[in-house]
């Protein structure tokens, strides 16, 4: 018989105005995610074949694979290969593009932000960049490069795994370094997707805002002007990825010797044997945890700081029930049954940062959407939200969209809904607010490029901004992390 699998597609840290929005689930082209318990066997190929499935992608480096199989029994088949530790349907993660429209929601849409040729800076714009910079204090200290006969000599570069990044933009193109393309050919039925390892620019505009924080220079400013980017584009035109597409750009990145990795994006995993469930059958996703453990594990061995969004469910977590619950909650009309405890990834992920949104308007309040946990937030950044009357009354007619976060947008599309300005946007997000804290680990490393990954990030925890409660807290963590104290705290 043909038995055709729903995969579970998992919203990811946003990039829209709006955040309530559960994902959907898309069918997926039976496409399997397999973690080899040593190495891959040199008859990899070979195996798979006479077990009715194709390989799409190898990952040596975490002894994984991707495969294609149309065989209803391809993994019960795979019970008979010696060696393989977990496999799983892929999951598929997709960027949330639900957006509000503040007209609609009868909210007050931003317009009073000027044109990019009618202003020399954006600076009074960027709330959340002044507070964590100290008024741009911190560019006195480090800037992430150094100018050497008219030419900036980036001293750290930092990895964008996200949506790619607008090579044109005339904030970021002095900056970007390189990058490379994880999105297979055809991807979505998108034929412009051609599997070209040079095709990174951004078709949805989630990686250029983020890049914007960490290392923009022009009109705005991000946490290192100077600081190098290389954009790993992991998400397709229609904002869609999977695990070992993330994966592969991981491990790519830890070869090309960057700095920093950021990954604005999250899902929720498995910590039990069984994931999720239908009334036929039962799927493990093991897999995907089991290789994004040793893939940050790569990256971090080779002197890779990893920074993550924390994801902006409002949930604890701290609980894995709680987030199993909400994965029933969300997905239960499709016929999923999730079981035992979950968490989120790649948050949570032993050796990552994980980062929590903050806002403009609190020093005892996140976001409102953003997930948090005293054991799993490491630090906050300004995430943006809001604001304090949509705080205390829930009402979409009374958010006030200038508490976003502003950054860089692609030149090449339209305007973003919540302004008219074409380049620059205001977004939302835990996904805002994890770059701003990769760009500071980017200026430590230029400033000391002999901290492992360990320091930087002890370094960074150390030097936060004590919000909420005294100490470390399930909002804040250590607190909200801070270039400039960042920096000066190196110097003593």
């Amino acid at each position: 018989m043909n038995r055709k699998f729903l995969s579970l597609v998992v919203t990811v840290s946003l990039i829209t105005a709006a955040f309530i929005a559960p994902a959907g689930a898309s069918q997926t082209k039976n496409t399997y995610t397999i973690a080899f318990q040593q190495q891959i066997p040199t008859d990899y190929d070979l195996v798979i074949s006479k077990a009715g499935g194709k390989i799409l992608r190898v990952l040596p480096e975490v002894s994984g694979l991707e495969v294609q199989s149309d065989n209803p029994y391809f993994l019960n088949n795979l019970k008979a290969i010696k060696g393989i530790q977990a496999a799983n349907v892929s999951l598929v993660l997709k960027l949330d593009d639900k957006k509000i429209n503040p007209v609609d929601a009868n909210g007050q849409p931003v317009t009073d932000i000027p044109q990019a040729d009618q202003t020399d800076s954006y600076w009074d714009y960027q709330w959340d960049i002044q507070r964590i910079t100290h008024n741009g204090d911190s560019y006195a200290l480090e800037t992430g490069g150094v100018e050497i006969n008219g030419t900036v000599i980036h001293k750290a570069i930092v990895g964008i795994i996200d949506s790619g990044i607008d090579f044109n933009h005339p904030d970021l193109k002095n900056n970007i370094v390189g990058g490379q393309n994880f999105v297979p050919a055809n991807a979505d039925g998108d034929a412009t997707e051609t599997d070209d390892p040079n095709d990174y620019g951004d078709r949805y505009g989630h990686g250029t805002h983020v890049a914007g924080s960490i290392a923009s220079n022009g009109k705005m400013h991000g946490i290192g002007p100077d600081l190098g980017i290389r954009a790993y584009r992991i998400f397709s035109a229609s904002g869609n990825t999977q695990t070992t597409w993330i994966i592969s750009a991981i491990v790519q990145a830890a070869k090309d010797q960057v700095d920093v990795i950021n990954m604005s994006i999250g899902g929720f995993d498995s910590i039990s044997r069984y994931t999720y469930l239908d009334d036929k059958n039962a799927y493990s996703d093991v897999a995907d945890a089991l290789l994004y453990r040793r893939a940050i594990k790569y990256a971090v061995d080779h002197n890779v700081t990893v920074v993550t969004a924390a994801g902006n469910e409002s949930l604890n977590l701290n609980n894995p029930n709680v987030i199993t619950s909400y994965m029933n909650q969300t997905f239960g009309y499709l016929g999923f049954k999730f079981k035992g405890a979950s968490r989120e990834v790649p948050g949570q992920t032993p050796g990552v940062i994980t980062v929590s949104s903050s806002n403009e308007w609190s020093k005892d309040k996140i976001a409102f959407y953003s997930n948090y946990g005293s054991r799993s937030i490491d630090v906050a950044a300004p995430g943006g939200d809001f604001g304090p009357i949509y705080d205390q009354t829930g009402d979409l007619k009374l958010l006030d969209l200038h508490y976003h976060t502003f950054s860089t947008f692609p030149t090449n599309m339209e305007p973003y809904i919540t302004s008219n300005l074409r380049g620059y946007a205001l977004m939302q997000g835990t996904s805002m607010a994890s770059p701003k804290v990769a760009g500071i680990a980017g200026v430590i490393k230029a400033h000391n490029p002999g901290l492992t990954p360990a320091q930087v990030t002890a370094l960074i925890q150390q030097t936060a901004v004590d919000l909420g409660k005294p100490g470390n807290d399930e909002l804040f963590g250590a607190g909200e992390a801070n270039s400039y104290t960042a920096l000066t705290g190196m110097k003593k």
